[in-house]
């Protein structure tokens, strides 16, 4: 018999992963309260944390998230969860952010497509959690603290760096929803049993620091855009955020960029919207062949 291709009302689903800082929010999330609560510059500390890091020879997330411990303790803050969670009450979006899901979910169901969104991220899962948008997400994968009886952070319990976020790329590709379950992504699953194809998949990140999974997703078949702050303040000596973008274009690690502008229009919003498109036509076509 004929294939008749897939049906016009048959849904499929589409995922896509964001990096936080610089891709959603401007800066690093610590910025916008906790740093300034703590009375400390940024650039004080992120030189301290790198300096501990390279002095240890020790993971730099761990070793930033080992830090916001000790400053917070030095200063008599509170480092409880719920501290943590109201911090990111505070996180500032680039233009566009607070309304983009709604508007880009109704879009995917006007496609016959079922849109999830997932963090990957090396900043805090508890700041992530506090945040307007967090409902939207069906994971928050991001580094985060292990807590005592009392709600008190003690000990990092996941750190997220740049290389390992491409395993949360497989965890979405076989619909595991912790960071925990290793039996699972190890074990072999048929390619068309896995709730998330590769193709159905599009990463966005803010350059450099996102490279290890925008090549993963890229090579496996699916989409990438990495963003670029629209109001940054050029410096002497120092490339901008859009010509770095722009490099990874010319060394095919990424697919596609826009600046981090998510209102209704803009290039981003176009992009995305035409690899939705895309994904949807893609896959009509090969149910027809």
């Amino acid at each position: 018999m004929k294939n008749t291709g897939l049906s016009s009302k048959e849904m499929i689903t589409v995922a896509i992963a964001y990096d936080f800082d610089g891709t959603l929010a401007p800066g690093n999330m610590q910025e916008h309260s906790f740093l300034p609560k703590l009375g400390i510059p940024k650039e004080v500390f992120w030189a301290e944390a790198n300096r501990i890091a390279e002095e240890n020879d020790m993971d730099g997330i761990l070793s930033y998230m080992q830090l916001m411990l000790q400053k917070a303790r030095e200063k008599n803050i509170p480092i409880r969860r719920d501290d943590f969670v109201q911090y990111g009450r505070d996180i500032r979006f680039f233009r566009g952010v607070d309304s983009y899901f709604d508007r880009m979910n109704n879009y995917a169901l006007g496609h016959g497509i079922k849109l999830e969104h997932h963090i990957i991220s090396s900043g805090l899962r508890e700041f992530i959690a506090g945040t307007s948008i967090a409902g939207y997400f069906r994971n928050i994968f991001a580094s985060g603290f292990k807590y005592d009886v009392n709600g008190v952070a003690e000990w990092a319990a996941l750190a997220i760096n740049y290389t390992n976020k491409t395993q949360y790329l497989f965890r979405i590709n076989k619909g595991i929803d912790n960071s925990h379950d290793n039996a699972l992504i190890n074990k072999h699953m048929p390619e068309e049993d896995k709730p998330i194809p590769f193709r159905h998949m599009i990463y966005i990140g803010d350059g450099e620091t996102d490279v290890p999974a925008m090549k993963m997703v890229k090579y496996q078949g699916g989409a990438t855009v990495a963003v670029y702050s629209p109001d940054y303040v050029s410096v002497p000596g120092r490339k901008s955020p859009e010509a770095l973008c722009r490099e990874l274009i010319a060394q095919q690690r990424v697919d596609y960029i826009a600046p981090a502008d998510y209102t209704e229009g803009s290039r981003l919003d176009r992009t995305i919207k035409l690899l939705l498109s895309r994904i949807r036509i893609n896959e009509e076509l090969k149910a027809s062949s």
